[in-house]
Formats: structure tokens, C-alpha cells, sequence
């Protein structure tokens, strides 16, 4: 007769296999431990116990520690190895596709002359900045490159909680026959980020003085002040659910789990650059392909969650671009927009005429 296994709630714990430590805590202590005993056997001859255990147990300590220990749920060693790759990788990338190429002659001899006499800053090496997204289309799909396409919508709320039980019952429901009829992989991406009430403000003080009725102007501008007031009280915050659907170049090869390729598949996908024109048209079928694949799901995830009250909109290459633009420098004081100049864009203006904001200038 099977005996029932429980699954834990957190099924990305890792397995214990000796007592409380896992196996690859169980792995550093048993190597740390290790090492310390081979250096006391070599040194046991000349180098006294005291001395030995002076410097013995530190470093045990620390090797409990980075075994052991944990930050914000991530373990000390992980955080280890991550400050020693970013310590490692370069500080300073710009957007080079083509590779980072040297400073023409005599722009390189031009700041040597101005910075002769002035006090020479530190030389820096940049490196060539490498993003999963390659360009967005005029339809709103991002290119990934060899990792294949993506969709970006925004997703509608609902007030859960404000629902009957019998209505929580349907949305329930409803959610979860979207979530059952999933073939591949969907990103449900919860946003964050600062509200800015500037404009909305101006505009009401603006608009208040046109009002029909004296009691309406001082309606307006009551409002205005409390939106004003609660600005300088408080830090304002919105939300955006964002729901994006991935598709690979081909379904029939082996993925990653996440709907992108797995590492055969982006070997095969970097051989194939190389090839001639013939694979550039199939390229181009699989393009449309993976296309009408994602047009399909997005489909599907509109009439699906419609009746749960969620409201799926695309959006379309602009604002496509200015998500990607805001999650990439998510705490910048300039505000993502489509009107902000692309990574090859040449600028010739700061701004045009009065009905084109400075934004047409922003880099």
C-alpha cells in the first residue's frame, strides 16, 4: 500500500541530507574542515598548537558563516560569488552593437591637448552593453535575438476583496481555466514605480478658472492643493501588471523551461548565422511563425480573462519601448517615453517647435 508524501509549501527548498544541512552546505564545511586538517598535518612538526588554532578557528568561523548564513533569504556564499563576479565585470558599458571601437585620432588628440594642463581623470575601458532585447518592431514584439520573441500587455486589476464569496468563486474559476489551458510559459510582472501628480496638478489649477460655477472652480482647486499637499507628505506609488508572453523561434527543439531555447537550441541558432541566404529566409518564416503563435496566445488570454474582470491590453512598439527603457533604469528622474532617441539615433536638436516637448532631445 503507497504511503501518502507530503510536499512541502516551499518547494524550492533544497533536500537535507544530513540532519539540518543541505548537501551543499554539508560540501563547504566537509571542504573547509578538510583543508584546515591538511594544513595541520603539513605544519604539525614546526608550528605550535596555539598558533595553529589562532588561525585555525576564523577561519572555520568564517567558513560557518558562509555556509550557514543568509541575507535577506539568499545564502552568504551565493552573495559571495555574486560580489566576486561584479567585482570582476566591467563598471562602465555603453551601447555598441558592432563592438566598442577606439576614439578616432584626432578626437583622442584633441583631449590630450585640453587635458594637458588640467589634472588627468582615470582612464576607463568600456565595455560593449549586451540586453536580451534587440529591437521592437513596429507591432510591439520584442526581438530576444536567439532566445525568439516577446509580447508585453498590461493587465486590469480587480478588487478581490470587495466580492461576494459566490463572486470570488466565479473569478476564481475563471483565472484558473486561463491558467489550465497554458501551453507555454506567461510572466505575470507587477510593477512599481513613483507617481509624479506635477502635470495633473498644473492642469487643474489651469482649468479651474473656466469652470461654469464658482462652486466648481473651488472644488478644482481644493483638490489641487490636497493632490499638492499629499505629494509633499508622502512618497506616491502606482502599480502596473504587466503580463508578458514568450514564444521561441521553433517549438520543436529542446527549451530552457522558462519558453526560451536551451543551450543545444542557441547553438544551433548562433551555427546558423553564419549560413547564406537560404537560412535567412527561413529565419524570416519562423519569424512569422512564432508572430501568429504569440497573436494566437494573446487571443486566447483576452477571451479568457475577460470574464474575470481583467481587462488584457497590448501595448503597442512606443510603449513597448518605454517599459523596457523604465526597467532598465527604473529610478531615473526622466521619465520613460516613446519620444526618447534610440541607442543609433543621431541628434541634431535639442527640441523642436512648441508642439514637440523637450523629450525629442533625451537621451
Amino acid at each position: 500500500m503507497s504511503q501518502p508524501v507530503r510536499i512541502p509549501a516551499d518547494v524550492d527548498m533544497h533536500d537535507r541530507v544530513l540532519g539540518p544541512l543541505t548537501a551543499r552546505q554539508l560540501a563547504i564545511l566537509a571542504a573547509a574542515g578538510a583543508v584546515l586538517y591538511l594544513v595541520w598535518a603539513a605544519t604539525a612538526a614546526i608550528v605550535p598548537t596555539p598558533v595553529f588554532l589562532a588561525f585555525a578557528v576564523p577561519v572555520a568561523a568564517a567558513c560557518v558563516m558562509l555556509a550557514l548564513g543568509r541575507r535577506d533569504g539568499v545564502p552568504m556564499d551565493k552573495l559571495m560569488l555574486a560580489a566576486i563576479r561584479q567585482r570582476l565585470a566591467p563598471r562602465h558599458h555603453v551601447a555598441a552593437p558592432e563592438g566598442v571601437q577606439p576614439a578616432p585620432a584626432w578626437l583622442a588628440a584633441k583631449a590630450h591637448d585640453s587635458d594637458a594642463d588640467a589634472r588627468r581623470p582615470e582612464q576607463v575601458s568600456p565595455s560593449a552593453l549586451r540586453l536580451p532585447a534587440e529591437a521592437v518592431t513596429d507591432t510591439g514584439v520584442i526581438d530576444l535575438g536567439v532566445d525568439g520573441l516577446a509580447v508585453v500587455a498590461v493587465a486590469g486589476t480587480v478588487n478581490f476583496a470587495l466580492r461576494t464569496p459566490n463572486e470570488q468563486e466565479a473569478l476564481v474559476a475563471a483565472f484558473g481555466r486561463y491558467l489550465h489551458g497554458l501551453t507555454a510559459p506567461v510572466q505575470v510582472l507587477v510593477r512599481t514605480e513613483r507617481l509624479d501628480l506635477t502635470a495633473q496638478i498644473a492642469e487643474l489649477r489651469d482649468r479651474a478658472g473656466g469652470l461654469p460655477h464658482p462652486a466648481l472652480e473651488a472644488a478644482a482647486t481644493e483638490h489641487a492643493d490636497y493632490l499638492a499637499q499629499l505629494a509633499r507628505q508622502s512618497q506616491l506609488l502606482r502599480r502596473q501588471v504587466l503580463l508578458v508572453l514568450r514564444e521561441p523561434w521553433d517549438t520543436t527543439v529542446p527549451t530552457d523551461g522558462l519558453g526560451g531555447p536551451g543551450p543545444l537550441a542557441m547553438l544551433t541558432a548562433l551555427v546558423g548565422r553564419r549560413r547564406g541566404r537560404a537560412d535567412t529566409m527561413v529565419g524570416e518564416a519562423a519569424r512569422r511563425a512564432a508572430e501568429s503563435r504569440l497573436v494566437r496566445r494573446l487571443g486566447e488570454a483576452i477571451d479568457l480573462l475577460a470574464p474575470a474582470g481583467i481587462a488584457v491590453t497590448p501595448l503597442d512598439a512606443a510603449q513597448a519601448t518605454a517599459v523596457l527603457a523604465s526597467a532598465c533604469n527604473p529610478d531615473s528622474l526622466l521619465p520613460p517615453s516613446a519620444a526618447l532617441a534610440a541607442a543609433d539615433e543621431v541628434i541634431t536638436s535639442s527640441h523642436d517647435s512648441d508642439d514637440t516637448s523637450a523629450e525629442g532631445g533625451q537621451w
